[in-house]
């Protein structure tokens, strides 16, 4: 059998293969990634296993250089003619391409020359009589919980290694193991002739960190018979809390707006805003690639820049763009290590949990869930079918549905009130729930 760390150094000698076979090939730079993956998937539903499924895939790529030329090729075929005739494939691109004054490798100075380990592989030596032991408690716990469950879309558990590579022709080349493991459970209720439906999952690199199976099933079921009885509302504006896993998606749209592929395009509503106030002073947000376990977390970039903890957003300015090696030469800055995207990123939290936010709101609407992609990136127009819990005096009273919120990004940025405690963790954008002064709801 072999180990992880034989594993890596043979990878390791495929992407010096790679890049050797792309200088004897005439390349003048060359970047090469492997990777090696494995993992179990099954589902249990109404208390049978539905599918099970194993994975073990196999994948490089390889992208050359001439000049300012480019070229890229890939293949799931380790073997040596493969791996020649790829680098072929991707040399004749290269050569029949325009040169492109932006097109290279990231600066050779920029490599990263520290790799700590940063504790992201925890396997789980997981038979499958035991997954679907644990799939079937989790699913029976949510068929239990309440006799208005009536039907499951099933459980679902997921556990995953892998190994990746990157190397270049500055010399740089680095590898880690990693893994990831998910159990999730989604059923329906029905009362009357109203059914709905809602999910719960948990996700974490360490087996032993994710939630008790039986706490996941509980958890969709009751999420799922509180929105049995939904309601329509009248059109009007109102104060919006958007819950910590629905606000990731606000994170999400922020990173998007400020990513240097859509500001040299000319595609965002935050174009030309470095240094300028895009969030109360009270925000501050912020990437912490090198945490321990974190969900996103690499020491460098795909480019084999050194990442580094960087802030986005002080004291509500914004401070820096996300930009790769290619995004910072077509605006004449300097690659942030974000080739690949952000890693870790967080939003300082208030002193409000969500109970807390809901009472500072006193009246208004709790997203839980959002639908369709309604977001103009190049104006900032926002809207979203939604359906969640209408509050008053702080307190939810009913559960509501096909409604839809409209607003503008840059204005709901501006009107973010407070970030509570209730950090989503199951994300590599990590946040508490939103509390938005005001956004047009619109109702039946």
């Amino acid at each position: 059998m072999i180990n992880m760390q034989q594993r890596q150094t043979q990878l390791e000698q495929l992407v010096d293969d790679l890049l050797s076979e792309a200088k004897r090939q005439g390349a003048t730079a060359a970047e090469a990634g492997v990777s090696s993956d494995a993992g179990l998937s099954l589902t249990v539903r109404m208390g049978a296993p539905e599918t099970i499924e194993h994975t073990r895939d196999n994948g490089l790529g390889v992208t050359v250089y001439f000049g300012q030329r480019k070229g890229s090729a890939s293949t799931s075929d380790f073997s040596p003619q493969a791996i020649k005739e790829t680098v072929e494939a991707a040399c004749n691109f290269a050569r029949y391409t325009s040169e492109d004054p932006c097109a290279g490798l990231a600066d050779a100075g920029l490599m990263a020359t520290e790799l700590p380990n940063l504790d992201l592989y925890h396997p789980w030596d997981l038979a499958v009589d035991e997954a679907i032991e644990l799939a079937t408690r989790c699913e029976t716990a949510a068929r239990d919980e309440d006799e208005r469950i009536f039907n499951s879309e099933g459980a679902t558990l997921n556990s995953h290694s892998g190994l990746h590579v990157y190397g270049n022709t500055h010399g740089f080349i680095g590898g880690y193991p990693s893994s990831h493991h998910s159990l999730s459970c989604a059923v329906v209720g029905k009362e009357g002739e109203n059914m709905q439906r809602d999910y719960w999952y948990t996700l974490s690199r360490l087996s032993g960190e994710m939630e008790l199976p039986e706490l996941v099933g509980k958890v969709a079921a009751q999420r799922t018979v509180s929105r049995l009885g939904s309601r329509r509302i009248t059109t009007q504006q109102a104060p919006v809390i958007f819950q910590a896993d629905v606000a990731v998606g606000l994170l999400r749209s922020f990173i998007g707006a400020i990513r240097g592929s859509a500001l040299y395009r000319k595609a965002s509503f935050l174009l030309d805003s470095l240094d300028d106030q895009v969030f109360p002073g009270f925000v501050n947000i912020h990437e912490e690639p090198h945490l321990l376990r974190g969900l996103a977390s690499a020491a460098y970039d795909n480019e084999g820049v050194a990442t580094t903890q960087w802030d986005y957003i002080s004291d509500g300015i914004l401070q820096s763009y996300v930009l790769d090696s290619y995004a910072a030469r077509k605006l004449g800055m300097q690659t942030t290590g974000n080739a690949g995207g952000v890693r870790n990123l967080r939003i300082n939290s208030g002193a409000l949990d969500l109970q807390g936010l809901l009472k500072k709101m006193d009246s208004g609407l709790l997203v839980t869930e959002l639908m369709g992609q309604g977001l103009n990136m190049v104006t900032g127009d926002y809207s979203r079918g939604a359906a969640g819990f209408w509050v008053e005096n702080g307190e939810i009273q009913y559960p509501v549905e096909e409604i839809t919120i409209a607003g503008n990004l840059r204005e709901m940025f501006m009107g973010l009130q407070e970030v509570g405690t209730d950090v989503e963790t199951r994300s590599s954008v990590q946040t508490g729930s939103w509390l938005i002064d005001r956004m047009m709801i619109a109702g039946g």
